[in-house]
C-alpha cells in the first residue's frame, strides 16, 4: 500500500514544477541586471576636486580653472557658506591640455615636488633661527590676552595665593631661625610648596589659553588638570614628605624651643592672610557654581576648575595647619615638651598628604576622560530622538574636556523616509515623474537612480550638519559634535 501522505507530496511536486522553473529565471534576469559593476572611470569621472587640489595636484593656476564647469557644494563646516568644486574629469582634460601630455604632467609633479621638499628644509631651518633667536633676546609677542586672563576668575585667585603664600613663606621662614620649632618649619615648607604649585597653576593657565592648532585641533585646557595633577604631586614630596621628616626627626632628637612670642604672631597673621585667599577662593567657586547649576560641593568634587580648587584645598589645609601648629606650639609652651611640637608637624604633613590625595585622584580621572553626569547626556540624547528624521540613536558617549567644554558623540539611525521626504519637498514632483515615465531600459533607469540617489545623500549630510549646530545652539558647553550614520 501506498501511504497517502506520499500520493499528496508527488502532486504537489508536479504542480509547483513550473512555479520553480518560472521563479527561477525572474531570478536570473535580476542578477543579470544587478550584476556587480567594475567601478571603472565611468564612476569616477564625477567625483569633485576643490579649487586647491586642483592646482597642487594638476599643476594649474587659477586662471585654467575660471573656463571650467563650477559646482557649489555645502561646506561640511557650522561657520562657511556653501564653496566651489570642480569634476575631476574636467580638471584632468584641461591639465593634459594645459601641459600636452601625461608625461610632462608628471614631469612637471616630480619637479614641484622637489621644489617643496626645499622649501620645507629652509622654513625648518627658519623656525629654528627664530626659535634660538628668541630665546636669546626673549619673546617680545604681546600677552595682553594672557594680562586678562590673569585679572579676573581663576587666574586673579592664582595670583592673589601666589602673592600672599609667598610672603607667609618668608615670614615663616625667619620664625623658624629664630625659634627652631619643628611646627614652623613645616608651615614655611607648607608655604613654599603652595607658592611654587600656584605659581606652576599659573603656567597652567596662561597654557590652557592657548588657541587650538593643527597638531591640538580639541585646544589646551586640559594644561590646568595638568597643572593641578603635578601640584597635588608637588604637594605630597614637599610639603608631607619634609613635614614628616622634620616631625620624626624632633621625635628622636627632641630639642628645646626658644620664645614662640614671634611664631604665634606671625601664625595669627598667616593665618588672616590665608583665610583671606581662602575666602577669595570660595567666593570664585560660588559664582561658578552657579553659572553651572551645580551644588558648591558637586563643582569641587567634579573638579570643575582645577586651579581654583587647588587654591581652595591649599588654603583650607593652610588654615587647619595653622591652627594645628599653634595649638601645638601652644601645649610645648604650657609643658615644656618639645615632643608636642614635633606631632604637629606629623600633622600638618597628614594634612597636606591627604590634599594632595584628593589633587592627584581628581585630576587624573579628568585626564582620562570622564563622562559627563547621567542627567546631561540622557538631556542630548532625548534632544535628539525627538527630532522627526532620527529612528535611533546609539553608542553615546559626552566626554568632559575640562573647563565646561563637552565633546559629544553618537551613532545615528536615520528614517531614510523623512530624509527622502525633506528631498522631495524640494524637488518638481511634476519633472521627476515625467523623467520615471521615459525610463525604459536598466541603463535609464541606473542614470535616474545615480541622479537622485546623490541628491538624497546630500540631503542627509544637511540633516546632520543640522543636528549638530542645533545640538551646540541649545546646549553652550557642547563644543565638538560627531554624528555617525549608521
Amino acid at each position: 500500500h501506498i501511504h497517502p501522505c506520499f500520493v499528496w507530496f508527488q502532486f504537489l511536486q508536479k504542480q509547483m514544477k513550473p512555479l520553480c522553473h518560472n521563479f527561477s529565471l525572474l531570478l536570473h534576469k535580476v542578477r543579470a541586471v544587478l550584476k556587480k559593476r567594475e567601478y571603472g572611470a565611468k564612476y569616477t569621472q564625477n567625483n569633485f576636486i576643490t579649487a586647491v587640489r586642483a592646482m597642487n595636484e594638476f599643476c594649474l593656476k587659477p586662471s585654467d580653472l575660471e573656463q571650467l564647469r563650477k559646482i557649489r557644494r555645502r561646506s561640511p563646516h557650522d561657520d562657511t557658506e556653501a564653496f566651489t568644486v570642480f569634476l575631476r574629469s574636467d580638471v584632468e582634460a584641461k591639465a593634459i591640455d594645459v601641459w600636452g601630455s601625461h608625461e610632462a604632467l608628471a614631469r612637471e609633479r616630480n619637479l614641484r615636488k622637489e621644489v617643496e621638499r626645499e622649501l620645507q628644509e629652509n622654513v625648518f631651518r627658519n623656525q629654528q633661527l627664530l626659535k634660538e633667536y628668541k630665546d636669546f633676546w626673549g619673546n617680545t609677542k604681546p600677552r595682553s590676552g594672557k594680562r586678562a586672563t590673569f585679572l579676573q576668575g581663576p587666574g586673579k585667585v592664582v595670583m592673589v595665593a601666589i602673592c600672599i603664600n609667598g610672603l607667609n613663606f618668608v615670614f615663616k621662614l625667619l620664625a623658624w631661625v629664630y625659634t627652631g620649632s619643628a611646627s614652623m618649619f613645616s608651615e614655611a615648607i607648607h608655604s613654599l610648596a603652595d607658592t611654587c604649585n600656584q605659581a606652576l597653576l599659573a603656567l597652567g593657565i596662561s597654557q590652557s589659553v592657548r588657541n587650538p592648532d593643527a597638531g591640538h585641533p580639541y585646544g589646551f585646557s586640559n594644561m590646568r588638570y595638568i597643572a593641578s595633577l603635578i601640584s597635588g604631586v608637588g604637594i605630597f614630596m614637599m610639603g608631607a614628605g619634609l613635614s614628616w621628616y622634620h616631625g620624626i626627626m624632633g621625635l628622636l632628637h627632641p630639642e628645646p624651643i626658644e620664645s614662640l612670642l614671634w611664631a604665634y604672631c606671625i601664625l595669627a597673621g598667616s593665618l588672616v592672610s590665608e583665610g583671606a585667599t581662602l575666602l577669595v577662593a570660595v567666593n570664585e567657586i560660588k559664582k561658578s557654581a552657579r553659572q553651572n547649576g551645580v551644588s558648591f560641593y558637586e563643582y569641587v568634587m567634579q573638579s570643575r576648575d582645577p586651579s581654583t580648587n587647588v587654591v581652595l584645598l591649599e588654603d583650607a589645609a593652610a588654615v587647619l595647619g595653622v591652627i594645628m601648629a599653634a595649638g601645638c606650639m601652644g601645649l610645648t609652651s604650657l609643658t615644656g615638651n618639645p615632643t608636642y611640637d614635633s606631632l604637629g608637624s606629623l600633622g600638618v604633613g597628614t594634612l597636606l598628604a591627604a590634599v594632595s590625595s584628593f589633587l592627584i585622584y581628581s585630576n587624573t580621572e579628568a585626564l582620562l576622560g570622564r563622562s559627563i553626569q547621567a542627567e546631561r547626556v540622557q538631556k542630548l540624547t532625548e534632544f535628539l530622538e525627538n527630532d522627526p528624521a532620527v529612528r535611533a540613536i546609539h553608542d553615546v558617549k559626552a566626554t568632559d574636556l575640562g573647563l565646561s567644554k563637552v565633546r559629544f558623540k553618537a551613532e545615528v539611525d536615520f528614517d531614510g523616509r523623512v530624509v527622502t521626504r525633506s528631498y522631495l519637498e524640494k524637488q518638481d514632483i511634476d519633472q521627476i515623474l515625467t523623467e520615471i515615465q521615459q525610463v525604459k531600459t536598466p541603463e535609464e533607469l541606473e542614470n535616474f537612480m545615480l541622479k537622485h540617489g546623490e541628491n538624497i545623500i546630500d540631503t542627509l549630510g544637511a540633516e546632520v550638519d543640522r543636528l549638530e549646530k542645533e545640538l551646540k545652539q541649545r546646549n553652550p558647553e557642547v563644543r565638538h559634535v560627531d554624528l555617525e550614520i549608521l
